[in-house]
């Protein structure tokens, strides 16, 4: 068993959205073994609803020249450097991780199934913080884009609710400010 180096209370307090990858991969394993422990987040009628698309290896490469594909107009114009500039947001990260959930016709049941897959995403950047591993949850509008739903194979009545970029860093991003108790709560009845 892995030695644990944070409380969950350093973990949540300490661990930070990383944009800036330095470029280094993520090890497979390492992301499977987060991915495991992850799953245990709670899920309604312990559906377990959500399936997981992972690139972190050889594969990145078919997963840039994709995502260059659907987010980089007339990128074939572009000048080596200023391509390679333009794809670093997606070529530095060491690995991805996308969520996909069902589409529930019920409301209650499609909220629950997606309530639980945001629970399992904070899980794997938590154990992934532990780790050493940053990242950082994003929802660019490509998710949705039907040629990106073919090369995940999401089926219909399916979605993808998450890119979850992965990845080592050099520089640890700065605390944002958060909203105190005092700004968010109101006791029931007063």
């Amino acid at each position: 068993m892995d030695e644990q180096f944070l409380t969950v209370k350093d973990a949540i307090t300490q661990r930070r959205s990383i944009k800036k990858f330095n470029g280094q991969p993520v090890d497979r394993e390492d992301l499977l073994e987060i991915i495991d422990d992850a799953i245990w987040a709670p899920n309604h009628g312990n559906r377990e609803p959500w399936r997981l698309v992972v690139a972190c290896g050889g594969e990145l490469f078919a997963l840039h020249d994709l995502l260059r594909d659907l987010t980089i107009p007339k990128w074939q114009d572009l000048s080596s450097e200023d391509l390679a500039k333009q794809m670093s947001k997606f070529t530095s990260p060491g690995g991805y991780v996308f969520v996909i959930v069902p589409e529930d016709a019920r409301q209650k049941e499609r909220l629950e199934d997606y309530a639980a897959a945001s629970s399992m995403l904070q899980n794997m950047q938590l154990l992934a913080w532990d780790k050493g591993i940053g990242s950082c949850w994003k929802t660019p509008g490509f998710l949705d884009n039907p040629k990106f739903r073919e090369a995940l194979k999401v089926q219909p009545g399916e979605r993808v609710i998450s890119m979850l970029q992965v990845g080592y860093f050099d520089e640890l991003p700065k605390a944002k400010e958060r909203k105190t108790t005092a700004d968010i709560v109101t006791i029931f009845g007063e």
